[in-house]
This record gives C-alpha cells, structure tokens and sequence, in this order.
C-alpha cells in the first residue's frame, strides 16, 4: 500500500491506494530551495538578463509603476518588493513610485490581503492601487492587438516614466507559462482586452497549452500588449512546493521570462506511461486552490493523461467558492457540459463573455471525464450544479473513483497539477 499526499490549503490530505493500482506519482524534479531567499532575488538584480541594472534604468526618471501579482498567486512579495523599491530609489531619490496590483479579471485585493501580500510597512507607506478592469476613467486605449481585439490598458502603467512587474513563472493551462508578459495582459487590462484575448477561437487552438508558447495565439497578443505598455524590467521568480524562491529571473521584459520558461521546462514536463483509469492532482494548495474557477488549471492535468470516461479525483479548499458568478452560472445552468461546447464555439470573439474560457475548458474536461472535487470549504450543493461529484474527504474521493472506474482501476497521481507540464499520451 502506499500513502499519497496532496497539497489542500495551507496542509495537504493523505489517501491510501494498492501498489497494484498505483501507475505512479508524477512530479517535477526542481530542487527545492536553498540559501537566503532575499540574496537570490539580490543575485538576480544585480546581474539581469539582458538589461541594465534596474537602478540604472531609474536614474533620471520622475515616476515608476511596478505592477504586482494580485491575491490568487503566491509570489513572495515581501521578499521581492522592497528589493524592487530599494533599487528604484537607489536609482532616482525622489522617483513617485506606484504599486499596481494585477488583478485581471479577478476580484479586488482586500486590505487584509494587501497586508498579508507585503507586510503592515510597505502598505502604511506606499501607494498601491488596485486594477479595476471595468473603472473606464483608469484605462486607455493603445490600439489593436495582432488578433483584432482592442488593446485597453491601465492608464497609470502606461503613462509612467519606467514600468516593471514582479512576478512568478509556471506552466499555464492556456497562455503556455504565467509570468512576464503576463503582469500586462490580462493583469492591467480592460475587461474588454481580457475577453477579446481568452476568446472560444484562442482556447481551442492545440497550441493554447501548458508549456507551449510557439504558435500559441493567445501568448502573441499578451506579448504584443506587454510591448505597447512598455514593460521594461521584470523580476519573476521560480517557486518550489512550499512557495520559496529556487531562483529568480530579472531584467528585460521578455528576455529575462524566456530563461525562467527554458529552466522550468526542462524540470517540470512529467510522462505518465499509461492512460490512467483515475488521476488524482490538486492546484498545489493556498492561494492557488482557493475556488473552483482556479482548480480548473490543475484538472487540466489531469484531462491530460486520464483515458476517456476515467475520472479526476481533484483536490482543493474551494474556502471562496465558485470564483465567478458568470463561470457558476454558465456551468449551473446548462442541462450539460456539451451543451457548453456546443453554444461556446459559436461564440465571436467581440461576443465573448466573463468566465467563458474556464467554464469551456471545464466542460472540455467534463465532456470526457467524471470529476470528484475533494473539499470540506465549499458548499457541496455547488460542485453539483456544476456537473461535478463531492467528496469531504480525499478517502471518500477514492473509494467513490474505484466505484466508478472498478476495483482494478490504474491510479496515476500528480499531487501539484499546476507546477507540470503533463505530456499527452492519449
């Protein structure tokens, strides 16, 4: 018998499986972190990929914006910010500096999360403003992207003297790799830009994949948006399974996530020998694991290597819910999931709803496979109206796979769906 582990919050839940079911566990081989974290990101500052220092960049300039990941991502603000302003005032004294957080198409940042993200000091004594992608007198126009959508963005980012983002790199269901040009689009955008870029057309598309950026339509637009914006210096960071900084990616906007994309691909990318009969992954636990518009990314995981009609065993709190009312209600309200797939891929680009992407892609998955959500947070009526099964318990979970699946079912584990990238083998 063997004991598995998936990350659930800030823990994680245990099950046991019969070594005669059990395909594998299936993880990343980066190294776990070492040394000081706040020299690594001091390392990574003074010798940045293809740029000058970013103190050098701010001598001379009268204002700067850093934009920073918003409350659903767990990078180490407090670690790397008050690098990032120490440098920008090194550079320039008197520079106005903005913290813009990146909230894209999620909800605000509370006060509370604020605090928790940079501590009570940067907080009491910085400006931060949070994106609003719909406040129209915070945005700008800056033309059309490469796909034709409407290139809408922060009028703060775009009208500073110098523009950095902090930020984090991991494979990203649809956009390949989160991170770099990622902090601008969706994270500064309209929700206008936001819809026209995670359009029916751009999810479907083969190359709108974890771990892909070649071809990928909807990685081209962020990077043309990025670009316009004028995003000069990025400082993004490598995470291991208890959120610490391996190593750390600074300098130019799109050099600098490149070679944070070129190490993650080459330790992340897993092969699951067989299709497995059930997959049981998670969302690598808190913050990423907070709803179930977020557990999507781990499910795809799983959808990877899990055969047709097998099921998804996915682990996560879910303690805020859905995560969007347009993502429940298009779910809850459809008589199936294919009945989603159906009207979505009639759906323009200029038409494109709040959500559309994740409820699309959580029918692709359910279409093909069952899923049990694993959570004691959430309301359990709601994974149901979501064509979803739920357990309590990651026990329960498996004893209700097995049902379905039978007794000499193929288990195959992946306990943190969202830091691999899972190579298909149906």
């Amino acid at each position: 018998m063997s004991t598995i582990k998936i990350p659930y919050g800030r823990t994680h839940l245990e099950a046991v499986i019969p070594d005669s079911n059990l395909i594998g566990v299936f993880d990343s081989s980066l190294p776990d972190a070492s040394g000081s974290q706040h020299e690594n990101v001091a390392a990574a500052l003074d010798s940045p990929v293809d740029s000058p220092r970013l103190e050098v960049l701010a001598a001379g300039r009268k204002s700067a914006v850093v934009i920073s990941s918003d409350h659903t991502r767990p990078v180490p603000s407090r670690i790397i910010m008050p690098q990032i302003l120490e440098r920008l005032r090194r550079g320039a004294p008197d520079i106005d500096i903005t913290i813009l957080v990146a909230t894209g198409f999620h909800r605000a940042t509370s006060q509370a999360e604020l605090i928790d993200k940079y501590g009570e000091k940067i907080v009491a004594e910085e400006r931060i403003v949070v994106h609003d992608s719909r406040d129209q007198s915070s945005l700008v126009s800056l033309g059309r992207l490469p796909s034709g959508g409407e290139l809408i963005l922060n009028r703060l980012a775009v009208e500073c003297d110098l523009l950095v983002a902090e930020g984090f790199i991991e494979p990203h269901f649809f956009a390949g790799f989160s991170g770099g040009r990622k902090s601008v689009l969706p994270g500064i955008a309209s929700a206008e830009t936001v819809l026209a870029n995670h359009c029916s057309e751009f999810i479907q598309s083969t190359f709108a994949r974890a771990g892909n950026l070649e071809n990928n339509p909807i990685h081209r637009d962020m990077l043309f948006a990025a670009g316009k914006a004028g995003l000069a210096f990025i400082v993004n960071v490598v995470l291991d399974h208890e959120k610490r900084i391996i190593k750390t990616f600074a300098g130019h906007a799109v050099r600098a996530h490149e070679a944070g994309c070129r190490f993650l691909s080459a330790s992340c990318k897993v092969t699951v020998p067989e299709a497995a009969d059930i997959v049981v992954t998670g969302n690598g636990g808190y913050p990423l694991d907070q709803n179930i518009y977020q557990a999507v990314k781990g499910m795809t995981s799983g959808e990877a290597v899990c055969r047709p009609g097998g099921v998804i065993v996915m682990v996560a709190a879910c303690s805020d819910g859905h995560g969007g009312e347009s993502f429940y209600e298009n779910m809850a309200n459809a008589a199936c999931p294919m009945q989603i797939l159906k009207r979505v891929a009639g759906v323009s680009m200029e038409n494109t709803v709040p959500d559309q992407w994740e409820f699309q892609i959580l029918a692709r998955i359910l279409a093909r496979n069952k899923v049990i959500m694993v959570t004691a947070d959430c309301d359990p009526g709601i994974i149901k109206a979501m064509h979803m099964e739920h357990a309590f318990t990651l026990e329960q979970a498996m004893r209700r796979a097995f049902e379905l699946a039978g007794s000499a079912a193929r288990v195959a584990v992946i306990p943190d769906g969202v830091s691999v990238i899972v190579e298909n083998i149906n």
